[in-house]
């Protein structure tokens, strides 16, 4: 298959935004609001934002998506319903941190568990019989892994900004600072590490097997196209191998993993989260690729 470009931007910006939302409100229920809290509202609505954006760009007659919106078994719908009710909890979000009143319980464990859900409903709606490649549940976990890492990491980078910016205030009080830096103080982060790294290896060694997941079929060439050789799965596999364990998993999920263990070891989440977060974009761009230069038929006509 064709690289859709606008789809991973879409599946790579709204995972992220979904993860740093997420992280945001795990550090809300931990008691953790600090400064950064608002800096990283806004990044993941603007992350959410660019994403649905790029989406559009994938059709060629972007008007006709609304078609698919009155069906509730569609995975369109389903993540439009899911990115809705998102939006309509950073609102809320939004309105408590600007009253200076802390973010309930309440809303910080919804807004957790709908994090999870968009990443969740969105990697679904990809899941298909057709393309064996996809047809997993390690992909969403793959994605959740994703998450798991780049919220995280961001949300640190963001807190850790603030509280340096609150330590050089002398009208700033000594227990705010601490309530920034303390929050996920790099636990977060390295489990979320942790987890990325689970995930994409596993998904990587599901890819690497799915050669043997598609129909045998008596043609060299598609009958339909008469004049186009039929897809060598195994080939096409063993094409994407260095591509996917050197992008994905050790540069995507290793790097991060490494990064994040030595940022809580030293404290400079300036040098070691921002190599963290730059590889894990990469690695999640990497996946995708690989995702999609595999997302043949299960026919291997095309």
């Amino acid at each position: 298959m064709e690289l859709q470009w606008p789809l991973i931007i879409f599946t790579t910006l709204v995972a992220w935004s979904a993860g740093l939302f997420g992280a945001q409100a795990l550090a809300a229920l931990r008691g953790d609001g600090g400064r950064g809290q608002m800096a990283s509202l806004v990044a993941s609505a603007v992350l959410l934002a660019v994403g649905g954006i790029a989406v559009f760009f994938h059709l060629e007659h972007w008007e006709r998506i609304f078609n698919g919106f009155g069906h509730i078994t569609s995975g369109i719908t389903q993540e439009l319903i899911a990115i809705v009710v998102v939006v309509a909890l950073m609102v809320v979000y939004f309105v408590f941190l600007r009253k200076g009143s802390g973010v309930p319980k309440w809303l910080a464990a919804l807004s957790l568990a709908m994090s999870v859900v968009l990443v969740a409903v969105m990697a679904h709606s990809y899941t298909m019989a057709a393309r064996p490649a996809w047809d997993s549940v390690l992909w969403i976990l793959a994605v959740l892994g994703e998450a798991c890492v780049l919220g995280p990491v961001t949300y640190q980078l963001l807190a850790s900004a603030f509280s340096t910016m609150a330590a050089g205030d002398p009208g700033e009080q000594p227990a705010m600072r601490a309530a920034d830096v303390e929050g996920p103080a790099g636990l977060i982060p390295l489990v979320g590490a942790l987890v990325n790294a689970a995930t994409a290896a596993s998904f990587a060694a599901f890819l690497q097997l799915s050669a043997g997941s598609f129909a045998t079929v008596g043609y060299y060439f598609d009958p339909t196209h008469p004049t186009k050789a039929m897809a060598d799965a195994a080939a096409t596999v063993a094409g994407q191998a260095p591509l996917l364990w050197a992008g994905a998993v050790l540069v995507g999920a290793l790097v991060p993993l490494v990064a994040c263990f030595l940022g809580r070891k030293s404290g400079n989440w300036k040098l070691w989260g921002t190599l963290a977060l730059a590889a894990a974009l990469i690695g999640a761009v990497c996946l995708r690729v690989v995702f999609y230069n595999l997302g043949l038929s299960v026919f291997m006509f095309y």
